[in-house]
């Protein structure tokens, strides 16, 4: 590995998904033409290490210039139908945060939401008895992008068990045909753990960790990391926080619980490089936006700066 140099940055990207086509509903998410360029950037002009290897580099002062990770979180299943092909195909590594209460036909609070909107046939939906006061319009793409984004973030932050019954009654209300094939399931997951990929954990059930008290959030955090080993049959040591503001999705209770849980190192969605003196707990990661490869590589080469 090139010598790295005190004071060296790590560049940790944020992914979730990759779709076969570009979708109006998600914007923000690569296709695979956007995101077979956006890797090949990566591989051309950047060192894209394991994150592991990448975080004992930083902590040895042994980081490579240009330094990248790349994650991904939840556990879709086109990360191993989409996404790994074309990792494959350029070289790089990815670490993948799953969430393993949704393998198997499960199905995120998000998607439920965001799926019933898609198919809903109105042009606008009442949702007042969920606490909108104005109903939904939904007579466009646009328009329903924004009606997705109302919803998930008025019921975001209720406890889980509100929070699902908020998102199956949005089903309920627009009878939505739900897909049952978004995550991983078991089988895919044991395919991904044998690729070149680290499986990191995301909590049994992506809840806001910082909404539930200490025995609920210990719970999700220890079986998350219990269960995933269990399928994969190896150790598992890095974790996501759902979410991942520090300070509102998450506290330093639960970063404690994490280090207890025996990871070996943590990362948030607070943006920005991770350096040495990062807390190995609370990394900071990257949301790439941009939508042409120039503009892809000059933000990525500034945020070294």
């Amino acid at each position: 590995m090139a010598s790295g140099v005190n004071g060296a940055k790590l560049q940790i990207l944020i992914y979730h998904r990759v779709l076969p086509c570009k979708d109006p509903l998600q914007p923000s998410e690569p296709d695979t033409q956007e995101f077979a360029w956006q890797m090949d950037i990566l591989a051309r002009y950047f060192n894209v290490l394991p994150l592991e290897e990448a975080l004992l580099a930083l902590q040895n002062d042994d980081l490579p210039p240009r330094a990248a990770a790349i994650t991904f979180d939840d556990g879709y299943a086109d990360n191993l139908h989409l996404a790994l092909p074309i990792l494959e195909a350029k070289g790089v590594h990815a670490t993948i945060f799953v969430a393993p209460g949704y393998l198997d036909g499960g199905i995120m609070f998000n998607d439920r939401v965001q799926e019933s909107l898609r198919d809903y046939n109105g042009s606008a939906l009442d949702l007042s008895e969920l606490g909108l006061a104005e109903p939904l319009s939904l007579h466009d793409a646009q328009s329903r992008r924004a009606a997705i984004n109302t919803v998930i973030n008025a019921i975001k932050y209720l406890p889980p068990a509100a929070r699902t019954e908020a998102a199956s009654k949005i089903v309920e209300l627009t009878g939505a045909a739900i897909p049952e094939d978004l995550m991983l399931s078991t089988a895919e997951l044991k395919t991904l753990g044998t690729a070149n990929v680290t499986i990191g954990a995301h909590t049994m059930n992506h809840p806001i960790l910082a909404t539930l008290d200490e025995h609920a959030a210990k719970a999700e955090i220890y079986d998350s990391k219990k269960r995933l080993e269990e399928i994969l049959q190896k150790p598992v040591s890095l974790f996501a926080y759902p979410n991942g503001m520090p300070g509102k999705d998450y506290t330093q209770t639960q970063v404690e619980i994490v280090k207890s849980a025996g990871f070996s190192a943590a990362v948030s969605t607070s943006t920005g490089y991770s350096s040495r003196n990062s807390n190995m707990f609370e990394l900071n990661r990257f949301t790439p936006w941009d939508k042409t490869p120039g503009k892809f590589l000059l933000r990525l080469l500034k945020n070294y700066i």
